[in-house]
């Protein structure tokens, strides 16, 4: 159950703000965050099996993020990586708003998908959500709908909202956002429309087969200055390795 948290134009400083935690199998193989060697102005983790990133940022500035819809619908044949809706849009010249309008998003598996570029952020998905721009504030994102209230949604988007207002962001404070550990309630977990939910109702999910993978905290200043953070867990949920990166948008 991914978890983005997102602040948008809703800074004097920054013009994008990112915490997100990539939750998987622990056995699907992915490369840590890097400059792709084959996409070398693409900054993004990697997933081995599909190809595909979860995130990723490039030298452009083109920013975009995708998480999977929570469903027991089937597919019938071999849909399209979601994960490579992201690549496709940040190595693209269309817009936000073009990009994503013009997805044919029946060849994917339920997705949420955010694409930004200069003054446009732009959300959709394939599950309800028609294509629409965002307008400046402060989201979150799981595997539903924008701003569907989970718990572990609604705690963690208070508390970047709380981190704004103290004027205290940085990547360091972006990470332990994301470090939450604190299950939602059972009463409330309960209620969640998926199995196991008290397990996976954490902002951070520790468990042997499944869970958190890593977490990013992503600046972007309105004068194009770009700071990625990437940290990284094993199956107990202790660091295996930690990314840095800094560049200005070209």
């Amino acid at each position: 159950m991914c978890l983005i948290v997102f602040a948008w134009q809703a800074h004097p400083h920054y013009r994008l703000i990112v915490a997100a935690n990539r939750d998987e199998l622990h056995q699907r193989a992915a490369l840590a965050a890097g400059w792709w060697p084959d996409e070398p102005t693409v900054l993004a983790g990697r997933d081995l099996q599909a190809d595909g990133t979860w995130l990723a940022i490039a030298r452009s500035g083109r920013f975009a993020t995708v998480t999977n819809y929570h469903e027991h619908r089937h597919i019938d044949g071999a849909p399209k990586s979601r994960g490579a809706l992201v690549t496709a849009f940040v190595t693209a010249e269309e817009g936000p708003q073009t990009y994503v309008e013009a997805l044919d998003d029946s060849q994917y598996a339920g997705f949420s998908l955010l694409a930004a570029e200069g003054d446009e952020l732009a959300y959709v998905s394939n599950r309800g959500d028609p294509p629409r721009l965002l307008p400046p504030g402060i989201y979150g994102l799981s595997n539903a709908a924008l701003d569907t209230p989970w718990p572990k949604l609604v705690r963690s988007r208070e508390r970047l909202r709380e981190l704004l207002q103290a004027d205290a962001v940085a990547e360091e404070d972006l990470l332990q956002l994301l470090a939450d550990r604190t299950p939602a309630e059972a009463s409330v977990a309960d209620e969640l429309p998926f199995t196991l939910a008290q397990n996976i109702s954490s902002p951070f999910i520790v468990s042997s087969e499944y869970g958190t993978r890593c977490s990013t905290a992503l600046l972007y200043t309105h004068d194009g200055q770009i700071n990625f953070n990437e940290r990284r867990f094993d199956s107990d949920g202790a660091i295996s390795g930690e990314s840095q990166f800094s560049f200005v948008v070209s």
